[in-house]
Order: structure tokens, then C-alpha cells, then sequence
């Protein structure tokens, strides 16, 4: 028997793996302790994986700052490390492959599954890597397992040229490269993206590859200035209270084909609207959360015939052309990192991430 409680070969740990470690722990409502923690244990099928970076999510700020969660959990689920140990029966893994996992995936076979709603299969919706507590992640911690169906579907291998920073924009970038899908942005198509956070700043990425021609709209000068850089025409202050008049000017009057919205606020939702051209998509991605509430003129639908989409999680039917994004460079992710902090600091890492300064965009949890 292992450490783990898993029967091992001799060959299928990196050295010794200990019994407990450090985690950033969520406590209560805007707090994440460190914490020394057991070490999860492996069983058949299962993989445990050396943390290296783990980037901080919108989600996570959502379930921390605002308790949509019941702690103690660990979070955290854009993760890249090395696997350190393997469990039983595990043949695609080894110690010492330099990895990324997913922490969803669905079963493959179900109503949903055939329907290409991933998200929406009842396995997918079961977290399939933790740290400990309820499965939610892990990535805020030094050691995570994979469970069977995660381990087997859903950890990419990492070239030996990609960073492991670099590396956590897979999972991102798949939700994003669905979204955009879903939004039937084309080559040609006017497109708003509202919000130029990460997120927003990846939508506009992703929408740039696909040849449409883009606007972007944020409060904050520098952001603005940073779409610029990444592909946008043209960006607007939205506090000004012109923002559809500015998209009407460039399309005829008509508006954009589809406006991208990367913020979380229920009033965006009608300005959106009003920017999107009859007949034109509005995606909704910030808004995952339980609680928030979101009224609009019903004449935007039923008269404009507007369509209001949304779109969660990634899909594991695009896992390998989403990962080629990232993994080849073509998506330049790494102008998106401002700020990089050690696990012993994490509560100052997600405090930057939810209260943004000028300076700041993605925000990550780094062991190297």
C-alpha cells in the first residue's frame, strides 16, 4: 500500500509524496485561509497532480465573495502541474508528465450529451477534482486528484515549450471558444464585446480569429487601451451614455450583429440589447450566478426578434482545438497577466482579482 491508500507500482510515483499540505481553504464569505490539509488519496483510476499555477476564475470571486457556496472548500480549477502518482489501472498517465486537467467532464452518452449540452449531464455537473472537502476545484492547493473520468477525458499533456502559466488559458479558453460558437459570431460580422476584464478580452481574442470586426466597450481607460492593442477598432467608455449610438454610427444604423457581454451587471443587459441589430444575438456570459435577476423590453424579443444566449463551462467535443489555441501561441494569453502571487498569499491575490486596479487583468496562483 501507498501513502496514498492505493496500491501503486514502483514505478508509478515521483519520489515521495507526503502526507499533508498547504491550501487556501474558504472559510466563510471573502475568505480563503492557508491551511495545512491531508494530501488526497488515490484510488483506482485516479491521478494526483503537484500543483504548478492555478489562475483565478470570475467564478471563484462569485462563490468566495458573495457565499454561493457552503465552505470549508477548495477552490480554484484553472490548474496545471506534474503528476506526481497514479492509481491503480491508470495507463495514459505517468509520474512526471507536465499536464493541465479539466475539473468537469461529462459521461459521453446521456440526453444532454447527445444534444451537445455538456454542461448540462448530470456527471458533468459532479466535480471530478478536489483537493479535499467538496470537490470544487483544488487548484488553490499544492496537491489535487483527478477522479477516473477526469483522468481518463480530461488531462491534455503539455509540450515541453508551453509555461505552465501559459497552460492554465486551456480551460478558459475552451468556455470561451463554446461561446463563441454559440454567439454564431462569423467572418464579416460587427461584434461588441461589452466588459474588457480576462474574459472579456478573450472573447474579444477568439472573435478576432474568426475575422469579425470588433468594438469594445469598459469604464477603464487602460483596459480599453488594451483591447485596442488586441484587435478592436474601436473602444468606449460606457459612462457617457452613448455606447449604442457609437455602434449604430458604424454599422448604418443598425447596430452590432452580436454583442458579447463579459461583465455581470443586469442593467448591461438592456444596453446590449439596444446595440444589438434586429434579429442579432446578445450572449450572456457573466451571468452565472443564482441570485442575480435580469429584466429587458420583451419588445427586443418578441418584435426585434433579438436573441438573448448563454453559454457555461467548457465542452469536451472542442478540448483538443481549444487547447491547440493556447499550446501553439496563437492566442497570445500571456498579455493578460499582471500579477502573479504565492499560495501563502493568496487572500491579497483574490482581493486584486475581485477589485481590479488600473494596472491589473488575470491573476495567478503560482508554487515555482
Amino acid at each position: 500500500m501507498s501513502r496514498t491508500g492505493a496500491t501503486l507500482d514502483p514505478r508509478a510515483a515521483l519520489g515521495p509524496v507526503p502526507r499533508t499540505m498547504r491550501a487556501g481553504v474558504y472559510r466563510g464569505k471573502g475568505i480563503v485561509r492557508v491551511e495545512e490539509v491531508p494530501v488526497p488519496e488515490l484510488g483506482d483510476g485516479e491521478v494526483l497532480i503537484k500543483v504548478a499555477c492555478c489562475g483565478i476564475c470570475g467564478t471563484d470571486i462569485k462563490k468566495i465573495f458573495h457565499a454561493y457556496v457552503q465552505p470549508p472548500q477548495i477552490l480554484g480549477h484553472e490548474v496545471t502541474g506534474t503528476v506526481v502518482a497514479v492509481g491503480p489501472g491508470v495507463t495514459r498517465w505517468k509520474p512526471g508528465d507536465r499536464v493541465m486537467s479539466f475539473h468537469h467532464i461529462p459521461c459521453g452518452t446521456c440526453f444532454y450529451c447527445r444534444k451537445r449540452l455538456f454542461s448540462q449531464c448530470p456527471r458533468y455537473k459532479t466535480t471530478g477534482l478536489t483537493a479535499g472537502f467538496t470537490p470544487n476545484g483544488g487548484g488553490f492547493a499544492e496537491y489535487v486528484k483527478a477522479m477516473p473520468w477526469v483522468a481518463e477525458r480530461g488531462i491534455v499533456a503539455l509540450p515541453a515549450g508551453v509555461s505552465f502559466e501559459q497552460a492554465t488559458f486551456i480551460e478558459p479558453v475552451n468556455t470561451i471558444v463554446k461561446a463563441i460558437q454559440k454567439a454564431r459570431v462569423a467572418a464579416g460580422e460587427t461584434v461588441l464585446v461589452i466588459g474588457c476584464g480576462p474574459v472579456g478580452l478573450l472573447l474579444l481574442m477568439v472573435s478576432h480569429l474568426e475575422g469579425a470586426k470588433l468594438y469594445t466597450s469598459d469604464p477603464m481607460a487602460e483596459r480599453r487601451a488594451k483591447s485596442l492593442l488586441l484587435g478592436a477598432s474601436a473602444s468606449f467608455d460606457p459612462g457617457g451614455g452613448k455606447l449604442v449610438d457609437e455602434i449604430q454610427a458604424r454599422t448604418e444604423g443598425r447596430g452590432a450583429d452580436a454583442v458579447l457581454v463579459a461583465v455581470p451587471h443586469p442593467a448591461v443587459v438592456v444596453e446590449a440589447l439596444a446595440a444589438a441589430r434586429p434579429g442579432g444575438r446578445v450572449l450572456l456570459f457573466a451571468a452565472n450566478d443564482p441570485v442575480t435577476k435580469i429584466e429587458f423590453p420583451a419588445a427586443a424579443v418578441g418584435i426585434d426578434e433579438k436573441e438573448i444566449l448563454g453559454s457555461y463551462s467548457a465542452a469536451v467535443d472542442i478540448q483538443e482545438p481549444a487547447a491547440a489555441l493556447v499550446l501553439s501561441g496563437k492566442l497570445p494569453v500571456m498579455e493578460l497577466v499582471t500579477h502573479r502571487f504565492s499560495l501563502d498569499r493568496i487572500q491579497e491575490g483574490l482581493e486584486l482579482a475581485a477589485r481590479p486596479t488600473a494596472e491589473s487583468l488575470k491573476v495567478l496562483i503560482t508554487h515555482t
